[in-house]
């Protein structure tokens, strides 16, 4: 079976730019373009998280700067308008904070990622202390994993579970899988390559196997 994949605490950035409740406006502007961030997690106490102010929490300030929006708008902008009006980040920042903990799998994060439409997660542990920040590009990393690494988990992890004794090609490049050879067992196929994808650095699977008739079978066997 595949190996364990990958979790959030080995791709994670330990060191983390982050700001009290009581920062002010232009400290979070300071702070955002000294470090090149576009977000920050908002810490009191022994460093628990409390909430996450990014670029987006701090632009209704410049967009109603001179604007004189109408009944409409401001019932339909309400947030906005609060945090055009926000001078603190905790007047500012999105709270509760969407977060992850350092043992959750890539996958995990990449879901609460998608689902919440955030960039970047502060890794927590039990008690909501920050640990790191993971991002997108974080979780991309895995790509990276050279193909000849991929290829020997493939083989030591799927083929030979799979398929012991068997005469299964595989070859690695640029992250896409391809598997082919002689099999017995065609139903097995479609099981390969779901488990070849759990394997972490996978970009696809491309499959070319052979059915072995039963007189081939037998003079193999």
């Amino acid at each position: 079976m595949p190996e364990t994949p990958h979790i959030v605490s080995d791709v994670m950035t330990r060191t983390v730019v982050a700001v009290g409740r009581d920062a002010s406006f232009k400290e979070l502007v300071q702070t955002l373009g000294q470090w090149r961030v576009s977000a920050m997690p908002v810490l009191e106490g022994e460093g628990r998280v409390i909430g996450v102010v990014s670029e987006a929490d701090l632009l209704p300030k410049e967009e109603y700067r001179d604007a004189d929006p109408d009944r409409f708008e401001q019932l339909r902008r309400l947030p906005d308008l609060a945090k055009a009006g926000a001078v603190t980040a905790e007047e500012l920042m999105s709270s509760p904070a969407v977060t992850v903990h350092p043992d959750a799998t890539l996958a995990e994060a990449a879901r609460i990622m998608a689902i919440r439409g955030v960039k970047r997660l502060p890794v927590v542990d039990a008690e909501s202390k920050l640990q790191g920040i993971v991002s997108r590009g974080d979780l991309l990393k895995v790509f990276l994993r050279p193909d000849q690494d991929i290829e020997e988990e493939v083989r030591r992890t799927v083929v030979s579970y799979l398929f012991p004794g068997s005469n299964v090609h595989v070859q690695v490049r640029e992250g896409v899988v391809t598997l082919g050879g002689q099999l017995r067992d065609t139903a097995l196929i479609p099981v390969a390559a779901r488990l070849v994808r759990a394997v972490e650095g996978v970009v696809d699977v491309e499959c070319h196997f052979r059915g072995v008739g039963p007189d081939e079978a037998g003079r193999t066997a």
